[in-house]
């Protein structure tokens, strides 16, 4: 198992301020990337008892000693394209984001399913904080989300257009983790918050 962190609230400011100063998208990459390094110091702090270790950007080599001497490796999720970031279609934020990396990683290590802890329920039709009458999806897949095409997509956009082709995984669930035990149950198998696989 490896644990990915995102940057929370002070991302969402900090690219704020960047565009506000016109700092260009790889830059804003940057930045991103650095709050999240900050969370996983914080969160190896917390998890040090249970063995964690925060693997640097592309340490991918060093991954199989860790999880040989029963390491939990905590992970930044923003891809490391730095100020490579390729330009967005539209808009100037990058469009590769935290929820993205952590699949991407996924992908790359050969695993078969990501859990993303989020502060809602699972994945709603809208945005249950815009509109009340949105509808949780407990379990879907990939190809009717695709036809979907909600107008706000809890993960990154660029999750579910990358994942029609890759190889490994096969289920992404989302669960709440201000929910004791939401996490514990989708790391059991369980059906807890919204489950989506590739057919």
């Amino acid at each position: 198992m490896m644990i990915g962190v995102g940057g929370g609230t002070r991302v969402r400011h900090t690219m704020s301020i960047a565009l506000d100063l016109g700092v260009p998208t790889g830059g804003v990459a940057q930045l991103v990337g650095a709050m999240e390094e900050a969370n996983a110091v914080f969160l190896n702090a917390l998890l040090a008892k249970h063995r964690s270790i925060v693997m640097q950007r592309e340490h991918f080599w060093e991954l199989p000693l860790y999880i040989e001497n029963g390491m939990l490796p905590i992970v930044i999720s923003i891809p490391p394209y730095h100020f490579w970031e390729p330009p967005p279609e539209d808009g100037p934020l990058p469009a590769h984001g935290s929820d993205f990396g952590l699949f991407i990683l996924a992908e790359v290590l050969g695993m078969s399913r990501v859990v993303f802890v989020k502060d809602e329920d699972g994945m709603y039709t809208r945005d249950p904080k815009k509109h009340p009458d949105a509808t949780l999806i407990r379990r879907t897949t990939l190809e009717a989300v695709l036809a979907m095409a909600p107008e706000d997509l809890m993960l990154d956009k660029q999750l579910f257009t990358s994942w029609r082709a890759a190889r490994h995984v096969k289920r992404v669930q989302i669960v709440n983790g201000l929910k004791r035990g939401e996490l514990t149950r989708a790391l059991a198998g369980e059906d807890a918050g919204t489950i989506i696989e590739r057919a």
